[in-house]
Protein backbone atom coordinates (compact mmCIF):
# COMPACT_ATOMS: atom_id res chain seq x y z
CA UNK A 1 0.00 0.00 0.00
CA UNK A 2 1.15 3.78 -0.69
CA UNK A 3 1.59 5.73 2.05
CA UNK A 4 -0.12 9.18 2.12
CA UNK A 5 2.19 11.58 0.92
CA UNK A 6 1.89 15.42 2.79
CA UNK A 7 2.93 18.06 0.61
CA UNK A 8 3.25 21.18 3.31
CA UNK A 9 3.42 24.72 2.48
CA UNK A 10 6.93 26.06 1.04
CA UNK A 11 8.22 29.37 1.09
CA UNK A 12 10.10 30.04 -1.90
CA UNK A 13 10.14 33.70 -1.95
CA UNK A 14 13.29 32.73 1.25
CA UNK A 15 14.35 30.80 -1.55
CA UNK A 16 14.83 33.52 -3.60
CA UNK A 17 16.04 35.82 -1.18
CA UNK A 18 18.50 33.05 0.40
CA UNK A 19 19.96 32.89 -3.63
CA UNK A 20 20.00 36.55 -3.90
CA UNK A 21 17.75 36.92 -6.58
CA UNK A 22 16.22 40.76 -7.09
CA UNK A 23 12.75 40.21 -8.07
CA UNK A 24 11.41 44.07 -8.49
CA UNK A 25 12.64 46.58 -11.57
CA UNK A 26 12.89 50.10 -9.73
CA UNK A 27 10.08 52.47 -10.70
CA UNK A 28 11.93 53.43 -13.23
CA UNK A 29 12.12 50.75 -15.63
CA UNK A 30 8.56 49.70 -14.85
CA UNK A 31 7.30 53.65 -15.78
CA UNK A 32 9.40 52.87 -19.11
CA UNK A 33 8.23 49.25 -19.90
CA UNK A 34 4.37 50.63 -19.23
CA UNK A 35 5.17 53.23 -22.48
CA UNK A 36 7.49 51.43 -24.69
CA UNK A 37 6.65 52.38 -28.61
CA UNK A 38 8.01 50.59 -31.85
CA UNK A 39 11.50 51.83 -32.70
CA UNK A 40 11.21 50.31 -36.32
CA UNK A 41 7.50 51.23 -37.15
CA UNK A 42 8.44 53.06 -40.16
CA UNK A 43 10.63 49.55 -41.34
CA UNK A 44 7.94 47.03 -40.93
CA UNK A 45 5.83 45.14 -43.29
CA UNK A 46 1.94 44.43 -42.21
CA UNK A 47 1.85 40.81 -42.34
CA UNK A 48 -1.40 40.50 -40.03
CA UNK A 49 -2.94 39.00 -42.81
CA UNK A 50 -0.89 35.63 -41.82
CA UNK A 51 -2.97 33.08 -39.82
CA UNK A 52 -0.41 32.51 -37.20
CA UNK A 53 -1.02 30.58 -33.61
CA UNK A 54 0.69 30.45 -30.46
CA UNK A 55 1.78 27.21 -28.59
CA UNK A 56 2.73 27.47 -24.92
CA UNK A 57 1.84 25.81 -21.90
CA UNK A 58 -1.20 26.98 -20.34
CA UNK A 59 -1.25 30.07 -18.27
CA UNK A 60 1.63 31.39 -20.36
CA UNK A 61 1.56 35.21 -21.06
CA UNK A 62 5.23 36.05 -21.85
CA UNK A 63 4.40 34.63 -25.75
CA UNK A 64 7.70 34.86 -27.76
CA UNK A 65 6.85 32.74 -30.68
CA UNK A 66 3.31 32.84 -33.23
CA UNK A 67 3.65 30.13 -36.02
CA UNK A 68 2.22 28.80 -39.08
CA UNK A 69 3.34 25.32 -41.03
CA UNK A 70 1.82 24.30 -43.64
CA UNK A 71 1.91 21.53 -46.64
CA UNK A 72 3.34 22.14 -50.05
CA UNK A 73 2.03 20.79 -53.36
CA UNK A 74 6.23 19.45 -53.35
CA UNK A 75 5.91 17.36 -50.24
CA UNK A 76 7.67 20.26 -48.15
CA UNK A 77 6.50 22.54 -46.36
CA UNK A 78 6.10 26.53 -45.76
CA UNK A 79 6.90 27.72 -42.39
CA UNK A 80 6.44 31.52 -40.75
CA UNK A 81 7.78 31.95 -37.10
CA UNK A 82 6.87 35.45 -35.53
CA UNK A 83 9.21 36.17 -32.27
CA UNK A 84 8.33 38.87 -30.43
CA UNK A 85 10.80 41.75 -31.45
CA UNK A 86 11.87 42.98 -27.91
CA UNK A 87 14.68 45.10 -29.54
CA UNK A 88 12.08 47.35 -31.24
CA UNK A 89 10.99 48.15 -27.82
CA UNK A 90 13.40 48.32 -25.41
CA UNK A 91 16.43 51.50 -26.54
CA UNK A 92 19.76 50.59 -26.30
CA UNK A 93 21.46 51.88 -22.64
CA UNK A 94 17.82 52.61 -21.65
CA UNK A 95 17.33 51.36 -17.89
CA UNK A 96 15.64 48.38 -19.19
CA UNK A 97 18.58 47.75 -21.29
CA UNK A 98 20.84 47.83 -18.64
CA UNK A 99 18.67 46.00 -16.01
CA UNK A 100 17.92 43.19 -18.51
CA UNK A 101 21.71 42.92 -19.05
CA UNK A 102 22.44 42.65 -15.37
CA UNK A 103 19.27 39.54 -15.08
CA UNK A 104 20.29 37.56 -18.49
CA UNK A 105 16.92 35.67 -18.48
CA UNK A 106 13.66 34.72 -16.56
CA UNK A 107 14.23 32.71 -13.39
CA UNK A 108 11.09 29.88 -13.37
CA UNK A 109 10.04 29.27 -9.71
CA UNK A 110 7.35 26.99 -8.75
CA UNK A 111 4.95 29.91 -7.28
CA UNK A 112 6.05 32.28 -10.38
CA UNK A 113 8.72 33.85 -12.75
CA UNK A 114 11.00 36.36 -12.10
CA UNK A 115 11.25 38.05 -15.70
CA UNK A 116 13.77 39.31 -17.52
CA UNK A 117 11.78 42.28 -18.56
CA UNK A 118 8.87 43.89 -16.64
CA UNK A 119 5.78 42.29 -16.72
CA UNK A 120 4.46 45.38 -18.82
CA UNK A 121 6.73 44.80 -22.00
CA UNK A 122 7.41 40.64 -21.46
CA UNK A 123 3.52 39.89 -20.73
CA UNK A 124 1.88 43.08 -22.14
CA UNK A 125 3.57 45.14 -25.16
CA UNK A 126 5.71 42.64 -26.29
CA UNK A 127 4.08 39.79 -26.15
CA UNK A 128 2.45 38.07 -29.27
CA UNK A 129 -0.91 37.48 -27.31
CA UNK A 130 -4.24 36.49 -29.47
CA UNK A 131 -5.83 39.23 -31.59
CA UNK A 132 -3.44 41.68 -30.53
CA UNK A 133 -1.31 43.68 -33.43
CA UNK A 134 2.25 43.22 -32.09
CA UNK A 135 6.11 43.92 -33.55
CA UNK A 136 7.43 40.66 -34.61
CA UNK A 137 11.00 39.12 -36.59
CA UNK A 138 9.05 37.26 -39.18
CA UNK A 139 11.07 33.86 -40.32
CA UNK A 140 10.18 32.48 -43.66
CA UNK A 141 11.73 29.38 -44.00
CA UNK A 142 10.45 26.83 -47.03
CA UNK A 143 11.64 23.58 -45.83
CA UNK A 144 11.88 20.82 -48.49
CA UNK A 145 10.43 17.30 -48.39
CA UNK A 146 13.73 15.68 -46.90
CA UNK A 147 13.63 18.28 -44.33
CA UNK A 148 16.36 20.73 -45.62
CA UNK A 149 15.97 24.66 -45.14
CA UNK A 150 15.79 25.66 -49.04
CA UNK A 151 15.55 29.20 -48.54
CA UNK A 152 14.84 31.60 -45.65
CA UNK A 153 13.71 35.41 -45.21
CA UNK A 154 13.82 37.48 -42.26
CA UNK A 155 12.44 40.64 -41.53
CA UNK A 156 10.56 42.98 -39.44
CA UNK A 157 7.03 42.33 -39.31
CA UNK A 158 3.80 43.70 -38.00
CA UNK A 159 1.58 40.64 -36.99
CA UNK A 160 -1.21 39.15 -34.71
CA UNK A 161 -2.01 35.67 -33.84
CA UNK A 162 -5.09 34.55 -33.82
CA UNK A 163 -5.72 31.86 -31.24
CA UNK A 164 -3.46 30.83 -27.95
CA UNK A 165 -2.66 27.32 -27.97
CA UNK A 166 -1.36 24.68 -25.70
CA UNK A 167 0.23 21.30 -26.27
CA UNK A 168 -2.50 18.69 -24.77
CA UNK A 169 -4.82 21.07 -26.74
CA UNK A 170 -3.50 20.36 -29.83
CA UNK A 171 -3.11 16.80 -29.07
CA UNK A 172 -6.06 16.59 -28.45
CA UNK A 173 -7.69 18.47 -31.59
CA UNK A 174 -4.81 16.17 -33.91
CA UNK A 175 -7.34 13.22 -32.67
CA UNK A 176 -10.39 15.25 -33.26
CA UNK A 177 -9.64 15.78 -36.32
CA UNK A 178 -9.70 19.78 -35.81
CA UNK A 179 -6.04 20.79 -36.19
CA UNK A 180 -5.88 24.60 -36.55
CA UNK A 181 -5.37 25.27 -40.42
CA UNK A 182 -2.03 27.39 -39.02
CA UNK A 183 -0.85 24.68 -37.99
CA UNK A 184 -1.99 21.76 -40.47
CA UNK A 185 1.38 20.94 -41.46
CA UNK A 186 3.00 21.20 -38.14
CA UNK A 187 3.04 17.65 -37.56
CA UNK A 188 4.47 16.12 -40.43
CA UNK A 189 6.90 18.99 -40.48
CA UNK A 190 7.88 18.06 -36.81
CA UNK A 191 8.44 14.20 -37.79
CA UNK A 192 10.46 15.13 -41.03
CA UNK A 193 13.02 17.69 -39.34
CA UNK A 194 13.47 15.13 -36.54
CA UNK A 195 14.33 12.35 -39.16
CA UNK A 196 16.32 14.75 -40.65
CA UNK A 197 18.51 15.96 -37.57
CA UNK A 198 18.71 12.26 -36.28
CA UNK A 199 20.68 11.84 -39.72
CA UNK A 200 22.90 14.57 -38.61
CA UNK A 201 24.11 13.27 -34.96
CA UNK A 202 21.06 14.97 -33.13
CA UNK A 203 20.08 13.62 -29.68
CA UNK A 204 16.94 13.96 -28.62
CA UNK A 205 15.83 13.52 -24.93
CA UNK A 206 12.29 12.79 -24.06
CA UNK A 207 13.06 12.95 -20.28
CA UNK A 208 9.29 13.72 -18.82
CA UNK A 209 9.67 16.99 -16.59
CA UNK A 210 9.52 17.00 -12.80
CA UNK A 211 6.57 19.33 -11.93
CA UNK A 212 6.22 21.43 -8.43
CA UNK A 213 2.63 21.57 -8.67
CA UNK A 214 -0.04 22.86 -6.05
CA UNK A 215 -1.33 19.84 -4.24
CA UNK A 216 -4.47 21.74 -2.14
CA UNK A 217 -5.56 25.44 -2.10
CA UNK A 218 -2.84 27.34 -0.60
CA UNK A 219 0.92 27.06 -0.06
CA UNK A 220 1.03 23.44 -0.34
CA UNK A 221 3.27 21.54 -2.77
CA UNK A 222 3.64 18.13 -4.32
CA UNK A 223 5.68 16.46 -7.53
CA UNK A 224 4.26 14.53 -10.75
CA UNK A 225 5.64 13.70 -13.73
CA UNK A 226 4.90 16.05 -16.92
CA UNK A 227 5.80 13.43 -19.82
CA UNK A 228 6.72 15.66 -23.15
CA UNK A 229 3.65 15.45 -25.82
CA UNK A 230 4.44 14.85 -29.41
CA UNK A 231 3.27 18.41 -30.16
CA UNK A 232 6.03 19.80 -27.75
CA UNK A 233 8.37 17.96 -29.93
CA UNK A 234 6.91 19.28 -33.17
CA UNK A 235 6.93 22.72 -32.08
CA UNK A 236 10.70 22.29 -30.89
CA UNK A 237 12.02 22.00 -34.11
CA UNK A 238 10.00 24.88 -35.43
CA UNK A 239 12.56 26.43 -33.32
CA UNK A 240 15.75 24.57 -33.62
CA UNK A 241 15.19 25.51 -37.66
CA UNK A 242 15.03 29.21 -37.40
CA UNK A 243 18.12 28.93 -34.51
CA UNK A 244 19.66 26.81 -37.39
CA UNK A 245 18.92 29.31 -40.25
CA UNK A 246 20.13 32.14 -38.13
CA UNK A 247 23.30 29.77 -36.94
CA UNK A 248 24.11 29.64 -40.23
CA UNK A 249 23.67 33.03 -41.86
CA UNK A 250 26.19 34.24 -38.74
CA UNK A 251 28.70 31.58 -39.28
CA UNK A 252 28.73 32.52 -43.20
CA UNK A 253 28.93 36.28 -42.14
CA UNK A 254 31.82 35.59 -39.71
CA UNK A 255 29.88 37.79 -37.00
CA UNK A 256 27.04 36.78 -34.52
CA UNK A 257 27.13 34.75 -31.16
CA UNK A 258 26.13 30.97 -31.84
CA UNK A 259 25.14 28.64 -29.26
CA UNK A 260 27.51 25.36 -28.78
CA UNK A 261 27.91 22.08 -27.52
CA UNK A 262 30.71 19.96 -28.05
CA UNK A 263 30.54 16.36 -29.74
CA UNK A 264 30.04 14.10 -26.68
CA UNK A 265 32.85 12.44 -24.22
CA UNK A 266 33.46 8.82 -25.76
CA UNK A 267 32.96 7.84 -22.12
CA UNK A 268 29.17 9.11 -22.09
CA UNK A 269 29.06 7.66 -24.84
CA UNK A 270 30.28 4.31 -23.53
CA UNK A 271 28.82 4.79 -20.13
CA UNK A 272 25.24 4.65 -22.33
CA UNK A 273 26.38 1.50 -24.35
CA UNK A 274 27.04 0.26 -21.51
CA UNK A 275 23.58 0.32 -19.68
CA UNK A 276 21.85 -0.55 -22.80
CA UNK A 277 23.88 -4.13 -22.78
CA UNK A 278 23.19 -4.11 -19.25
CA UNK A 279 19.40 -3.84 -19.84
CA UNK A 280 19.57 -5.57 -22.74
CA UNK A 281 18.21 -3.69 -25.11
CA UNK A 282 19.80 -3.72 -28.69
CA UNK A 283 21.74 -0.86 -30.38
CA UNK A 284 22.34 -1.59 -33.81
CA UNK A 285 26.05 -1.13 -35.34
CA UNK A 286 24.66 1.77 -37.34
CA UNK A 287 22.84 3.75 -34.86
CA UNK A 288 24.33 7.10 -33.66
CA UNK A 289 23.27 7.72 -29.85
CA UNK A 290 20.56 10.31 -31.01
CA UNK A 291 19.40 7.42 -33.73
CA UNK A 292 19.47 5.01 -30.69
CA UNK A 293 17.60 7.12 -28.02
CA UNK A 294 14.85 7.79 -30.45
CA UNK A 295 13.99 4.15 -31.26
CA UNK A 296 13.27 3.61 -27.07
CA UNK A 297 9.66 3.12 -26.52
CA UNK A 298 8.56 5.97 -24.06
CA UNK A 299 6.35 4.10 -21.51
CA UNK A 300 9.39 0.90 -20.85
CA UNK A 301 10.99 1.97 -17.29
CA UNK A 302 14.75 1.12 -19.16
CA UNK A 303 13.65 4.51 -21.25
CA UNK A 304 14.00 6.05 -18.49
CA UNK A 305 17.17 5.33 -17.25
CA UNK A 306 18.66 5.63 -20.82
CA UNK A 307 17.21 8.73 -20.91
CA UNK A 308 19.20 9.84 -17.95
CA UNK A 309 22.40 8.25 -19.33
CA UNK A 310 21.91 10.15 -22.92
CA UNK A 311 21.38 13.31 -20.60
CA UNK A 312 25.29 13.18 -19.91
CA UNK A 313 26.15 13.35 -23.63
CA UNK A 314 24.70 16.67 -23.88
CA UNK A 315 27.68 18.67 -21.29
CA UNK A 316 29.64 21.28 -22.47
CA UNK A 317 27.13 23.96 -23.83
CA UNK A 318 27.84 27.52 -23.85
CA UNK A 319 28.24 30.43 -26.02
CA UNK A 320 30.41 31.75 -28.83
CA UNK A 321 31.05 35.30 -30.64
CA UNK A 322 32.07 35.09 -34.11
CA UNK A 323 34.67 37.45 -35.06
CA UNK A 324 37.95 37.88 -36.76
CA UNK A 325 39.40 34.93 -34.63
CA UNK A 326 36.82 32.62 -33.87
CA UNK A 327 34.93 32.81 -37.02
CA UNK A 328 37.52 30.48 -39.08
CA UNK A 329 37.53 27.43 -35.66
CA UNK A 330 36.65 24.07 -36.70
CA UNK A 331 32.83 23.29 -37.40
CA UNK A 332 33.10 20.81 -34.65
CA UNK A 333 33.93 24.28 -32.12
CA UNK A 334 31.35 26.70 -33.39
CA UNK A 335 28.92 23.68 -34.07
CA UNK A 336 25.93 22.48 -31.26
CA UNK A 337 26.30 18.79 -30.98
CA UNK A 338 22.69 18.10 -29.74
CA UNK A 339 21.10 19.78 -32.96
CA UNK A 340 23.35 18.61 -35.22
CA UNK A 341 24.79 21.99 -36.78
CA UNK A 342 25.55 25.36 -36.48
CA UNK A 343 22.78 27.31 -34.35
CA UNK A 344 21.92 30.35 -32.61
CA UNK A 345 19.65 31.50 -29.47
CA UNK A 346 17.18 33.63 -31.28
CA UNK A 347 13.47 32.55 -30.72
CA UNK A 348 13.02 33.50 -27.06
CA UNK A 349 13.90 37.01 -26.73
CA UNK A 350 11.09 37.88 -23.88
CA UNK A 351 13.05 35.38 -21.86
CA UNK A 352 16.37 35.64 -22.63
CA UNK A 353 18.71 38.27 -23.41
CA UNK A 354 21.06 36.40 -26.06
CA UNK A 355 17.88 36.76 -28.38
CA UNK A 356 17.58 39.83 -28.97
CA UNK A 357 21.18 40.38 -29.97
CA UNK A 358 21.87 37.36 -32.03
CA UNK A 359 18.47 38.32 -33.81
CA UNK A 360 19.95 41.63 -34.80
CA UNK A 361 23.07 39.97 -35.69
CA UNK A 362 20.88 37.78 -38.29
CA UNK A 363 18.78 41.16 -39.56
CA UNK A 364 21.57 42.85 -40.26
CA UNK A 365 23.66 39.95 -42.78
CA UNK A 366 20.86 38.59 -44.44
CA UNK A 367 20.05 42.11 -46.01
CA UNK A 368 23.40 42.99 -45.93
CA UNK A 369 23.93 45.80 -43.59
CA UNK A 370 27.00 46.23 -40.96
CA UNK A 371 25.45 44.72 -37.37
CA UNK A 372 24.59 48.13 -35.73
CA UNK A 373 26.83 49.30 -33.15
CA UNK A 374 24.77 48.93 -30.50
CA UNK A 375 24.67 45.22 -30.83
CA UNK A 376 28.68 44.69 -31.77
CA UNK A 377 29.53 46.17 -28.33
CA UNK A 378 27.58 44.44 -25.99
CA UNK A 379 28.16 40.52 -28.19
CA UNK A 380 31.76 40.41 -26.06
CA UNK A 381 29.94 40.48 -23.06
CA UNK A 382 26.88 37.83 -23.71
CA UNK A 383 28.95 35.00 -23.15
CA UNK A 384 29.55 35.49 -19.65
CA UNK A 385 26.40 37.22 -18.82
CA UNK A 386 24.65 33.87 -20.17
CA UNK A 387 26.97 31.69 -18.31
CA UNK A 388 26.35 33.09 -15.05
CA UNK A 389 22.46 33.23 -15.68
CA UNK A 390 22.04 29.79 -16.80
CA UNK A 391 23.76 28.65 -13.36
CA UNK A 392 21.82 30.92 -11.74
CA UNK A 393 18.21 29.39 -13.30
CA UNK A 394 20.04 26.07 -12.63
CA UNK A 395 20.54 26.69 -9.30
CA UNK A 396 16.86 28.07 -8.84
CA UNK A 397 15.13 24.62 -10.42
CA UNK A 398 17.86 22.32 -8.58
CA UNK A 399 17.17 23.91 -5.01
CA UNK A 400 13.44 24.33 -5.79
CA UNK A 401 12.96 20.47 -6.68
CA UNK A 402 15.42 19.39 -3.58
CA UNK A 403 13.38 21.78 -0.83
CA UNK A 404 9.88 20.53 -2.60
CA UNK A 405 11.39 16.79 -2.53
CA UNK A 406 12.73 17.17 1.27
CA UNK A 407 9.33 19.03 2.67
CA UNK A 408 6.80 16.11 0.64
CA UNK A 409 8.90 13.08 2.25
CA UNK A 410 9.58 15.10 6.06
CA UNK A 411 6.82 13.15 7.46
CA UNK A 412 7.65 9.97 5.69
CA UNK A 413 10.59 8.31 6.95
CA UNK A 414 11.06 4.26 6.74
CA UNK A 415 8.08 4.46 3.86
CA UNK A 416 8.45 2.47 1.11
CA UNK A 417 7.89 3.35 -2.48
CA UNK A 418 7.73 1.42 -5.84
CA UNK A 419 10.64 2.68 -8.23
CA UNK A 420 12.88 2.60 -11.10
CA UNK A 421 16.49 2.59 -10.65
CA UNK A 422 17.94 5.79 -13.04
CA UNK A 423 21.53 5.27 -12.91
CA UNK A 424 24.23 3.43 -11.17
CA UNK A 425 26.57 4.40 -8.34
CA UNK A 426 29.39 5.53 -10.49
CA UNK A 427 31.96 5.98 -7.25
CA UNK A 428 31.77 9.63 -7.21
CA UNK A 429 28.04 9.80 -6.97
CA UNK A 430 25.15 7.44 -5.60
CA UNK A 431 22.88 5.54 -7.49
CA UNK A 432 19.48 7.48 -8.54
CA UNK A 433 16.16 6.65 -8.74
CA UNK A 434 12.90 7.78 -9.57
CA UNK A 435 9.41 7.22 -7.85
CA UNK A 436 6.42 8.14 -9.46
CA UNK A 437 3.84 9.44 -7.01
CA UNK A 438 5.22 11.80 -5.84
CA UNK A 439 7.29 12.23 -8.41
CA UNK A 440 11.18 12.04 -6.83
CA UNK A 441 14.53 11.61 -8.11
CA UNK A 442 16.84 11.20 -5.23
CA UNK A 443 20.12 9.52 -4.49
CA UNK A 444 19.57 5.73 -3.25
CA UNK A 445 22.04 2.87 -1.40
CA UNK A 446 22.17 -0.39 -2.14
CA UNK A 447 20.83 0.05 -5.43
CA UNK A 448 20.53 -2.91 -8.25
CA UNK A 449 21.00 -1.96 -12.18
CA UNK A 450 19.54 0.87 -14.14
CA UNK A 451 16.46 0.39 -15.14
CA UNK A 452 15.57 -2.13 -12.24
CA UNK A 453 12.16 -2.20 -10.68
CA UNK A 454 12.38 -2.24 -7.26
CA UNK A 455 11.09 -1.16 -3.76
CA UNK A 456 13.21 2.00 -1.71
CA UNK A 457 12.22 3.23 1.54
CA UNK A 458 13.18 6.79 2.38
CA UNK A 459 16.27 7.01 4.72
CA UNK A 460 16.80 10.74 4.91
CA UNK A 461 14.35 13.94 4.12
CA UNK A 462 15.90 16.84 5.53
CA UNK A 463 14.49 20.36 4.43
CA UNK A 464 17.00 21.93 6.15
CA UNK A 465 19.52 21.24 3.70
CA UNK A 466 17.76 20.32 1.16
CA UNK A 467 18.77 16.67 1.03
CA UNK A 468 16.53 13.51 0.33
CA UNK A 469 17.98 9.87 0.32
CA UNK A 470 16.57 6.53 -0.11
CA UNK A 471 17.76 2.67 0.46
CA UNK A 472 16.75 -0.02 -2.17
CA UNK A 473 15.12 -3.06 0.11
CA UNK A 474 13.93 -5.07 -2.96
CA UNK A 475 14.53 -5.93 -6.62
CA UNK A 476 18.14 -6.36 -6.22
CA UNK A 477 19.30 -8.20 -9.22
CA UNK A 478 16.15 -7.89 -12.00
CA UNK A 479 15.16 -5.67 -14.18
CA UNK A 480 11.98 -5.03 -16.03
Amino acid sequence: MQPRTSAPAIDFAQLRHDLGIVVDFSREVERQAESVVDRFAADRADRTDLELVTIDPPGSKDLDQALRVVAEPDGGFLVHYAIADVAALVEPDSPIDVESRRRGQTLYFPDGSVPLHPRALSEGLGSLLPDQTRPAVLWTVHVAADGEARSVDVTRASVRSRARLDYAGVMGDLAADRLHPAIAGLPDFGRTRLTWALRRGAVQLDLPDQEIVPHTPGRAWTLRLAPRTPADQWNAQVSLLTGMCAGTAQAEAGVGLLRTLPPAAQESVDDLRRIAQHLQIPWPDDASPGQFLATLRPEAPTTLALMSAGARLMRGSGYLVLDAETADLPVDQRAHAGVGGLYAHVTAPLRRLADRYATEVTLAVTAGREVPDWVAEVLPTLPKIMRGTDSEASTAERKSLALTEAVVLSDQIGARFDAVVLRDRDGRRPAEVLIEEPAIVAACRDAPGAGTRCTVEVMTADPTIPDVMFRAVSGRGGTS
